[in-house]
């Protein structure tokens, strides 16, 4: 048999170079953030569940625990599928795979469904896939591949970054979906910072950032009149009297939100036995405002634990990054720690009235099968990385930061 022949009959089946679960090195895999993820999602299926329950009793349908386990289920191989994923694979192709969510972002323009006025999903039968969700996932895989190779010396240097994180973020806001678009602003901004730049530059951009968008609200420029009520709603909220005054109107939302967060007290109404959840006035309480219904039924108590839950895995994921030489592996385990932290700072800002108003969900937590998927693809792809712990002969690795 020729040499040839030995090296195809030795040479890996074209999936097995991309994907594989016996490539997982599990003695190293990050168990305690696995566990970490699995107790909030069981968390958070208690809590659909009671709103399902209290739906049954009241005899409503807007939550269906059923509906939201057979998402969980659909979008569950994702998680495998990021944990199996082959690093140098994955390095090789993560430009690819940012542009696919690219065309994806594109494509829900021409065949998107359109609610509420918005077009963010695309009809696949049995599934409505959100691409704005994997967006965020391709713009870390995206931003790691193009940092790995950049040290960000000068400001030439800055240009490739953050054209891809701008092109994504146009064309959520296009859809319109303020809410993920603001996502991968502190995404981008920390992975350039994990990448090597100037805290004080990043800093400078981000003051420039709101001052831009202060100047294009105070003059109305770019601004959908929506999103220019609700930030006027906000402005006049910080006031309990106008808050109250505009609960049947422009206030709807946020009031019922702080009421039901009010009402939890210090030990809560139980799980399920929240106002949220028996008059069910609150909008979209199964998602983009379901820490509102946790702080009622959990109440201050429980909400610090669950917080102090999605603080740990967040630092978990931190500290799996820093453990690892690889500067590409250790870029994209970042920026899935800080989309973790990004989305519940946003999640639970608007509830509480910090930020305005906008949709966005709270992970391992909210319904919605494109929120799920994304999550777990990104759980998967952290943890996947920072297991293998690769030896890297990269400067970057050895340089003191």
């Amino acid at each position: 048999m020729s040499d040839n022949s030995v090296r195809q009959g030795e040479r890996k089946p074209w999936l097995d170079r991309v994907v594989s679960l016996r490539g997982v090195r599990w003695a190293n895999l990050d168990w305690h953030v696995v566990l970490l993820a699995a107790l909030l999602l069981s968390i958070g299926l208690a809590f659909v569940s009671a709103m399902s329950t209290a739906d049954e009793t009241y005899g409503r349908a807007d939550v269906r625990f059923v509906d939201h386990v057979q998402k969980l289920l659909v979008a569950a191989p994702a998680f495998f599928l990021g944990l199996a994923a082959r690093p140098r694979w994955l390095r090789r192709n993560a430009l690819a795979a940012w542009g696919i969510t690219i065309a994806l972002l594109v494509l829900v323009f021409v065949v998107g469904d359109t609610r509420n006025g918005s077009r963010r999903w695309i009809d696949l039968g049995p599934f409505d896939l959100q691409p704005s969700e994997l967006a965020k996932v391709g713009v870390i895989l995206g931003l790691a591949a193009a940092l790995d190779h950049l040290r960000l010396k000068s400001l030439r240097e800055w240009g490739m970054p953050i054209a891809m994180a701008l092109l994504p973020m146009g064309l959520v806001m296009l859809q319109p979906d303020l809410g993920t678009s603001l996502t991968i602003v502190p995404i981008t901004l920390g992975m350039l910072y994990v990448a090597g730049a100037s805290g004080r530059l990043i800093l400078g951009f981000l003051l420039g950032a709101l001052l831009l968008g202060t100047c294009m609200w105070h003059f109305e420029i770019g601004i959908r009149d929506y999103q220019l009520q609700r930030i006027d709603t906000w402005t006049r909220g910080w006031s309990a009297p106008e808050l109250i005054a505009e609960r049947n109107s422009s206030a709807f939302h946020t009031y019922h939100a702080r009421v039901a967060i009010g009402n939890g007290g210090i030990g809560g109404e139980g799980l399920g036995s929240g106002v949220a959840n028996e008059v069910a006035w609150l909008p979209e309480r199964d998602c983009d405002s379901i820490f509102a219904v946790v702080a009622e039924e959990a109440g201050w108590i429980g909400t610090c634990v669950i917080l102090a839950l999605y603080g740990l895995l967040v630092l978990s994921l931190f500290g799996s990054a820093s453990g690892l030489r690889d500067r590409f592996s250790r870029l994209v385990v970042s920026g899935v720690g800080i989309l973790f932290a990004s989305h519940l700072f946003i999640h639970c800002g608007v509830n509480l009235g910090l930020i305005p108003l906008t949709g966005l969900t709270l992970p391992l937590f909210s319904t919605g099968g494109s929120s799920l998927l994304a999550t777990f693809l990104a759980l998967g792809l952290a943890l996947g990385l920072a297991s293998h712990r690769e030896p890297s002969l990269d400067a970057e690795t050895f340089r003191r930061t």
